[in-house]
């Protein structure tokens, strides 16, 4: 095959945008870890086809749409791909970039945006989904009907993203939004926010927040005495949280809306590779559920680049054009499999697991219910 931008000939290199500082770093670190601790794995079997191996060039966003716009820009002429862009407000700054460059970007943000642009490689299912069947757990377990149901977002497109979820799920599911709180980045003060869910009398509450943020939030609920139940978005939760002051209040009142097997459960396929490949390339990686979802991405990068190869084509257009010839990317079960093909006929994974904070087991998150789809879940719409 012929050389170009990203690929020597021997090796294919692929990019990713992420925080490896700031706050949102806890997500960034470990979920890029995720991707190199996969293509070391691949790397050892001798790469993609058994032959090219993959170098993974990592830069540091900050988790500033500004400053990942211009690592973007440094780097895009190095790589045949992106395996990872972080944050739905970035992926956002920089799509328009990938289409005029024809280049192949993985989101790591679960929007239900993206499921419909043919520049993006989306994996997982979409935050609106997550809300979605979170709500359908809270109507089957927790008698949402008969509670005031509220919402506290992060005032950027991540949050309305859950919001979207959330008002779809009240019209499909016949409940009503007590009250809808939200905040904007760079705030460290909630007492505004918790006052008004307070006074609303709110008994379940939707959040959408970075952990950075998560924890101040629930601090100030836990000292008002304060105690919904909280259904957090996944990006809401960090590991770190379970051996924290905040884990008593946790263990009380907070429920994790995410996905696939809990940490451990070997009889999931996919779950045990990833285990193997930690204990083989990573023996210091701690249960993390973003070291997942990035093992995950870069998994889905590999099934594209194989196909390229197969094509004879590892340019970023045949990297694009590959993408467009998988009919199902497939994970054995540590997410969703995705239907891709043609970007008009691609269907993200429908189901969702609810998790609740127990510092017992393997990464602090116990699986209350496993991979379920509400009714809701499988009619929501994606639209371009």
């Amino acid at each position: 095959m012929a050389a170009g931008p990203g690929f020597d000939g021997t090796t294919i290199k692929v990019g990713a945008v992420t925080p490896l500082t700031g706050p949102a770093a806890v997500i960034g670190n470990p979920l890029t870890a995720g991707n190199k601790t996969y293509f070391d794995a691949l790397n050892a079997k001798g790469g993609v086809a058994g032959k090219y191996k993959v170098e993974l060039e990592t830069v540091d966003s900050k988790y500033e749409a500004q400053t990942a716009v211009q690592q973007y820009a440094a780097t895009k002429a190095d790589v045949a791909m992106y395996v990872q862009i972080l944050g739905t407000a970035i992926v956002d700054a920089i799509r328009p970039q990938l289409e005029t460059d024809q280049l192949l970007a993985g989101p790591a943000s679960l929007d239900a945006f993206w499921v419909r642009e043919p520049d993006l490689m989306p994996i997982g299912g979409p935050y609106q989904i997550q809300v979605i069947n979170g709500m359908d757990y809270a109507i089957r377990n927790l008698d949402a009907k008969n509670k005031k149901i509220c919402a506290l977002t992060k005032d950027d497109p991540y949050g309305q993203a859950g919001l979207e979820g959330l008002d779809y799920a009240a019209d499909k599911d016949g409940f009503t939004v007590s009250s809808k709180a939200t905040f904007k980045a760079g705030n460290s003060d909630f007492t505004a926010q918790i006052n008004q869910l307070q006074s609303a009398g709110c008994e379940i509450t939707v959040l959408v927040a970075l952990p950075s943020e998560t924890a101040p939030i629930l601090a100030a609920a836990a000292g008002r005495s304060f105690a919904p139940t909280w259904l957090g978005q996944s990006p809401t939760w960090v590991s770190a949280f379970a051996s924290s002051a905040l884990a008593p209040y946790l263990q009380k009142n907070f429920l994790l809306m995410s996905e696939g097997p809990q940490w451990g459960d070997t009889s999931v396929p996919g779950m045990a590779q990833m285990l193997s490949d930690i204990q083989a390339y990573a023996p210091s990686q701690a249960p993390d559920i973003y070291f997942a979802f990035g093992y995950a991405q870069a998994w889905a990068a590999a099934q594209i680049l194989e196909q390229a190869v197969t094509d004879g084509d590892v340019s970023p257009q045949g990297i694009l054009d590959a993408s467009t010839k998988i009919d199902t990317l497939k994970f054995g079960g540590l997410l969703g499999d995705y239907t891709y093909g043609a970007v008009e006929d691609r269907n993200p994974p429908r189901a969702s697991t609810i998790f609740a904070v127990d510092p017992s087991v393997p990464g602090a998150l116990k699986a209350l219910e496993t991979n379920f789809s509400s009714d809701a879940a499988k009619d929501f719409t994606f639209k371009s």
